[in-house]
């Protein structure tokens, strides 16, 4: 419960006075001894303290270490899990994907874009209605599928490790029961989406968000005591 522990501290100070005690403990599904980064936690306080999320709930996505925590209206940690994200590594979508079918997407170009998206429920063309995180990208939030079996989802997800977590097209994956316990329900109204870039900077993904880092650095070495001349 560590991982669930440090993202509860990122973030409890800024909704204290405004979020109600919730005795519903969140869902942890992280691998045992996996922990979450500094940056996804300075993250999620980030977005609380702003409130850049406007109210809505919000989950934020590691590709890198193929974790996704999904948050409440309230700022509350609802639910930390794995991930399966696009098997190429990359932070921009290609032209025109959305138009693609997945068999005819390139194996370059089948990336999780990195950015903040607003998305929610709408209808897809060939699966009903889904959770689209990026809809001109064409990348949702689906349940992992049996489809293929070779490729053999259910088993990288519950795999300890992040390293064989990127096999899907683009389209980000969690398990069955998370989906039906977590994202469905939190994001039946919409939602904000943060994912963390693979190559790209943090800067060039979330400026606003690195800005508050380096201003409150500035301000922390402001009172680190008189300067010597």
């Amino acid at each position: 419960m560590l991982a669930l522990a440090l993202a509860f501290a990122s973030f409890n100070v800024a909704s204290a006075e405004e979020a109600p005690a919730q005795p519903v403990a969140a869902v942890d599904q992280l691998p045992q001894g996996q922990e979450v980064s500094d940056t996804v936690i300075e993250l999620a306080g980030w977005v609380v303290a702003t409130r850049d999320s406007e109210g809505y709930p919000f989950a934020i996505m590691d590709k890198a270490a193929a974790q996704i925590l999904v948050f409440g209206p309230d700022g509350r940690l609802r639910g930390a899990a794995p991930g399966l994200f696009g098997s190429a590594v990359g932070d921009h979508s290609a032209p025109g994907i959305a138009g693609l079918a997945l068999g005819e997407i390139p194996g370059k170009d089948r990336t999780t874009p990195a950015g903040r998206f607003v998305g929610g429920f709408g209808p897809s063309i060939d699966a009903g209605r889904v959770l689209w995180v990026d809809y001109d990208s064409s990348v949702s939030m689906h349940p992992t599928a049996t489809g293929v079996p070779a490729e053999r989802r259910a088993e990288r997800l519950a795999s300890p490790s992040p390293d064989d977590n990127r096999i899907t097209h683009g389209c980000i994956n969690v398990s069955p029961e998370f989906y039906e316990q977590i994202v469905r329900p939190t994001f039946e109204q919409g939602g904000v989406f943060y994912i963390l870039p693979d190559t790209a900077s943090l800067a060039e993904t979330f400026p606003e968000f690195v800005q508050s880092l380096a201003t409150a650095q500035r301000s922390d070495d402001g009172h680190a005591g008189p300067a010597h001349h």
